[in-house]
């Protein structure tokens, strides 16, 4: 006798995220969130009051903090273009 089992599917990734949802994917503060979108490290967008972090945004950062800790790059600070 074979028991069904349940697949789990992971719903197709957003092109935009809340601060609060950025703050669950990456693990961070809001105030962090807020501190790196000033410094430029991390990118935003704001449509009316609302600021959105684009999922390619998040992608770089992450990208950008695997870089640092290899080492590769320079010395001075990196910003996300």
């Amino acid at each position: 006798m074979s028991v069904p089992t349940a697949t789990m599917q992971t719903p197709p990734p957003k092109p935009l995220y809340k601060v609060t949802e950025a703050m669950a994917l990456l693990s961070l503060g809001r105030s962090l969130i807020y501190e790196l979108i000033r410094s430029g490290r991390l990118r935003s967008v704001k449509e009316g009051r609302v600021r959105l972090i684009p999922a390619s945004a998040i992608a770089e950062y992450v990208a950008l903090l695997e870089r640092e800790a290899r080492g590769d790059g320079n010395d001075q600070e990196v910003r996300c273009a």
